[in-house]
């Protein structure tokens, strides 16, 4: 079956770094843009990143754009957001998301980082 599952969460100081990983299975991951999103307590889920089949195109929301790096490895089925410069407004659960259409993704658990002193 379908699993993405996401990895790498935890608590960071802010201006630290994290990684996370979703490490997916039971799709053609080769053939699915792969993002990133995220929703913090009260809040809708928002956006975060994407990387197209291409590996090097890839956009960011503004609010991590320059500070965080989607990547994928097809070899290995996972996709990665290395996150740089934390800010406590970066806490959140953040989720993988793999799309091909519209009736055709899936979503992962979810990992949770919290960004505090």
């Amino acid at each position: 079956q379908v699993q993405l599952v996401e990895s790498g969460g935890g608590l960071v100081q802010p201006g630290g770094s994290m990684r996370l990983s979703c490490v997916t299975s039971g799709f053609d991951f080769s053939m699915y843009a792969m993002k990133w999103f995220r929703q913090a307590p009260g809040k809708e889920r928002e956006f975060v990143a994407t990387v197209s089949l291409n590996p090097s195109s890839t956009a960011y929301s503004d609010s991590v754009k320059g500070r965080f790096t989607i990547s994928r490895d097809n070899a290995k089925s996972t996709v990665y957001l290395q996150m740089n410069n934390l800010k406590p407004d970066d806490t959140a659960m953040y989720y993988c998301h793999a799309v091909r259409g519209v009736f055709d993704n899936f979503w992962g658990q979810g990992t949770q980082v919290t960004v505090a002193s």
